[in-house]
């Protein structure tokens, strides 16, 4: 019994190719959570996931080119804490900026903003931080269209030049680009005209 739920979650986190954060609650549809919490120690002692805090692990990426595990990916950190404590989040302005390239200093403190209570922890050499705030809903139900949103409110309509247009472009999978032009129509209106061309296509290949 506990090896069926040991080799499922072990699917589940080898599927998601590397990278994705986790806690119990992630797997509690495979059973109660004492027989969850001892399949997920067994798979840490064994060095297949990683503990990142207390109570939230990581499937680690690895990195060929410096041949070690890379650092736990923050937004990922940050999404497995919101699920497993209920709250909504949203990068803080500043923090979408960095993730999307826009931003080069590397940030000792990464901000979200949540509905949960203001909390801090200690990943690695970075502080992630949730900020208490009202956060009105948002409408956009892909991580990237948060982002990105978040990343031209935080700069402002003035901001907007070709260059910020072709990182994102750039940053965004091309296999997304209709799906977050489609989920961010309530987004303001400069907003959404700049979302507008970031997906399209460009027209001289």
């Amino acid at each position: 019994m506990h090896q069926t739920i040991e080799n499922k979650a072990k699917y589940r986190i080898r599927g998601t190719g590397g990278g994705w954060a986790f806690s119990p609650r992630d797997f509690l549809d495979l059973g109660g959570r004492p027989t969850v919490d001892s399949a997920l120690h067994r798979l840490e002692k064994r060095g297949e996931i990683r503990r990142v805090i207390r109570g939230i692990y990581d499937y680690p990426r690895f990195s060929k080119l410096l041949d070690q595990h890379l650092s736990p990916d923050i937004d990922q950190v940050a999404r497995a804490l919101a699920r497993k404590f209920r709250w909504r989040i949203q990068p803080s302005g500043a923090t979408a900026l960095n993730f999307l390239g826009l931003s080069t200093q590397v940030p000792a403190r990464v901000v979200y903003l949540s509905d949960g209570p203001d909390r801090v922890y200690q990943v690695g050499n970075t502080a992630l931080a949730f900020e208490h705030t009202a956060l009105k809903e948002s409408g956009v139900k892909l991580k990237e269209s948060g982002l990105i949103v978040q990343a031209l409110k935080s700069l402002g309509q003035e901001q907007i030049t070709p260059e910020v247009i072709a990182k994102i472009r750039a940053w965004l999978p091309e296999s997304l680009r209709a799906k977050v032009l489609a989920d961010t129509k309530t987004a303001t209106g400069w907003a959404y005209s700049a979302i507008q061309q970031i997906t399209q296509e460009e027209l001289h290949g």
